[in-house]
Formats: structure tokens, sequence, C-alpha cells
């Protein structure tokens, strides 16, 4: 995967600001892909329970809080 450079010390991912994604898959070792404005991005989400269909926030490639899914 991909991973986006960052430019005049901001963030691609995350602009220095947490950003709400959607978890797309769950990965081993704690990551997860997820969708982001500039498509799928692979995270961290050692910090919190997150399941496929979540919105998670992510700062500098670390999901920091889970604000909801679908798990129906």
């Amino acid at each position: 995967m991909n991973v986006p450079e960052c430019h005049d010390d901001v963030c691609i991912t995350c602009s220095d600001t947490a950003v709400p994604v959607t978890v797309l898959r769950l990965l081993d070792d704690e990551l997860a892909v997820v969708d982001t404005a500039n498509g799928p991005e692979e995270v961290s989400v050692a910090l919190v329970e997150a399941a496929v269909g979540d919105t998670v926030l992510v700062h500098a490639g670390e999901a920091i809080a889970v604000l909801g899914g679908d798990h129906s």
C-alpha cells in the first residue's frame, strides 16, 4: 500500500487533525484498511475496539476513538 508523503509539516492523511474514516477491513497486527478522502489507507487500531463498518477518528495513522458503525 502506498504511504502518502507529508509536506510542510502537515500530515496528508489527517491534516494534523483527527478525521473520521470508515473501517473497510481488519488486518493482523491490530491494523485496518479504512476509507479516506484519498482512497483506502492502512491505519493502526491498537487503541480502539473497531469493527468493519465502524467510523473511527484517525490522527497520524492511529485510530483514537470509535464514533459508531453498522453493527446490524
